[in-house]
């Protein structure tokens, strides 16, 4: 089984469409005639936070979908049970000389991202200082409710006051992964007088998928 690029002449899936109820997802297409069966592709949407949205799935992941199971119920039904986006390719599959080939489209008729909430990531900033030390420590503790790529988030310092946003301030990227669950990070030195925030590094890009609440 492998992927071939579509050409004419060749079925394409187009009228892709969802509908959610509840943890529920109801997908529909137009098949073309002739078509018995297609594979499809399930992942969260999120993923292209990590570059990995735009690589081609590997067959052995998608799941075969037949003309007659879409018939007897009314679409292809699934579960979801992940927060974020979620995104659902539809693949159309044929035989030559044995082999199955998959169809890649052009543009994204056979592709839809259903919104099921914003992942939640909370975070607390805890400081100490003593009267004998020109530092304090800050320790960071993240909880998130899926895995956060280290390039959304950054912490920003400022002398004598909260930082307001993220040129407010001096910019410090983190270092690895956040994954589900909470993380407690290392402890850090700051001046006494500095303050320190969380903050997206990208507010348009990642406040699509996640929600940043302090605890």
């Amino acid at each position: 089984m492998r992927f071939i690029e579509a050409e004419e002449g060749l079925p394409l899936i187009t009228q892709l469409s969802y509908k959610l109820d509840e943890d529920q997802c109801l997908l529909r297409w137009q098949w073309p005639e002739g078509l018995q069966a297609v594979y499809i592709d399930e992942r969260a949407a999120d993923r292209g936070l990590y570059g990995e949205s735009d690589h081609a799935p590997q067959p052995e992941g998608l799941r075969l979908y037949t003309r007659e199971e879409y018939k007897a119920a009314g679409g292809y039904r699934d579960r979801i049970d992940q927060v974020g986006l979620v995104r659902y390719t539809v693949y159309a599959c044929i035989m030559e000389h044995g082999e199955k080939l998959l169809i890649r489209q052009p543009g994204a008729e056979n592709t839809v991202e259903i919104s099921t909430g914003r992942a939640k990531i909370r975070y607390s900033i805890r400081q100490k200082s003593s009267l004998l030390r020109k530092y304090k420590t800050v320790q960071i503790s993240v909880l998130a409710e899926v895995e956060v790529p280290k390039e959304a988030l950054c912490y920003v310092k400022k002398q004598d006051s909260y930082p307001a946003s993220i040129e407010d301030g001096t910019v410090y990227p983190f270092l690895r992964d956040f994954p589900a669950g909470r993380s407690t990070l290392p402890v850090i030195e700051v001046g006494k007088n500095d303050y320190v925030r969380l903050f997206f590094t990208d507010g348009r890009k990642y406040g699509r998928f996640f929600e940043l609440i302090p605890e």
